[in-house]
């Protein structure tokens, strides 16, 4: 099951905030991070390994993290987390093998 169905299913009440994020990443047309917060989300920050993004959605409730290559304009979900499993993974530096 892809990243975010699967996160959705077990938390149905951020389903439209990721409905809302996909259809923004869908029709962005970026070309580095300062467009991409201007035309998907403000709350975005890089954080290394291969082109790896962080999404803070619906106030900071869940993250996403992709790996988005602008040459490309492929976006790759690599993990949807609750904000509780995003610090955790930060704390034990697993975040980037997701």
């Amino acid at each position: 099951m892809p990243p975010i169905k699967e996160f959705i299913h077990k938390h149905i009440t951020l389903s439209k905030a990721l409905e809302e994020w996909c259809k923004k990443i869908r029709s962005a047309t970026c070309q580095n991070l300062t467009e991409l917060k201007k035309e998907v989300s403000g709350s975005v920050d890089y954080v290394g390994g291969d082109s790896l993004y962080i999404f803070n959605i619906e106030g900071n409730k869940c993250r996403l993290l992709a790996a988005i290559h602008f040459n490309t304009q492929i976006v790759y979900i690599r993990a949807v987390l609750t904000h509780a499993e995003y610090d955790q993974y930060n704390k034990n530096g697993t975040l980037l093998s997701l």
